[in-house]
């Protein structure tokens, strides 16, 4: 918007004043023009950054509370105020004591950071509970599964009762699945059939195959008694009998 510095002279506006005369007020454009532009530029610029949360401890940590702000300032403000704090107070990172005075360095930390209110004449002493840790800011330390199960149920089709998928994982770097799927009634009825034949065939096979074994052994035990009986009968028998006597035959 452009506007020329022009001014309304001689425009006369009456004094509510009670005197008998008139004093004329002249009007400049060109400030209502500077005034209106003014507030223009205000609505349209950007907009006012987006309160961040952060928590505030006393110097003993005895008194801790939730504050949202989106300046330093305005967190020192909240931070005397919510502490009840008789005075200015200044704030420290409650991690290791390093002081924030700064916006830039403020704009750096992230949300959930725990801070340290310190009046005059307060300093900053590390925590005696030991493990203890109040920081929101710190990341949880990384954990190493050593192994995780995951069961999944499906249907491929509405008809069967449905598949079982059982995967699991080693160390997050080795994995193994198996799918066990189950389809309608007539088709497991066959299926469990086939595995009962397969089953009986199997155990006839391994009974077959045990009595036939167990035949030879008996076999050769049998045969092994009879060469040990065999000499001892001998042995009994003379050794050469006498000949016969041989008959005359007639002529």
């Amino acid at each position: 918007m452009c506007c020329s510095p022009l001014s309304l002279r001689g425009l006369a506006l009456p004094r509510t004043g009670g005197g008998s005369q008139d004093t004329p007020i002249l009007l400049s454009l060109p400030r209502c023009v500077s005034a209106s532009a003014s507030m223009t530029q205000q609505l349209l610029s950007s907009p006012a950054p987006r309160p961040r949360p952060y928590r505030v401890c006393n110097w003993d940590r005895s008194l801790r509370k939730g504050i949202m702000a989106h300046s330093l300032a305005e967190l020192l403000r909240q931070a005397q105020s919510a502490l009840l704090a008789p005075g200015p107070v200044s704030l420290v990172l409650d991690e290791d004591g390093t002081v924030v005075e700064t916006e830039a360095f403020f704009r750096t930390l992230e949300e959930g950071t725990v801070l340290m209110a310190l009046s005059k004449g307060q300093t900053w002493t590390a925590s005696k509970t030991p493990g203890y840790q109040l920081s929101l800011s710190r990341k949880p330390p990384r954990r190493i599964d050593v192994a995780c199960v995951t069961f999944d149920l499906y249907k491929t089709n509405p008809r069967d009762l449905g598949c079982l998928n059982v995967k699991a994982t080693l160390y997050g770097t080795y994995s193994m699945s198996y799918d066990l799927r189950c389809y309608g009634a007539k088709r497991l009825m066959k299926e469990a059939l086939r595995w009962t034949l397969f089953t009986m065939q199997a155990t006839g096979h391994v009974l077959l195959g045990t009595s036939c074994y167990m035949q030879q052994l008996l076999d050769a035990t049998e045969e092994t008694k009879e060469t040990e009986s065999s000499p001892a009968v001998q042995s009994l028998l003379p050794c050469s009998l006498p000949p016969l006597p041989r008959r005359k035959t007639l002529q």
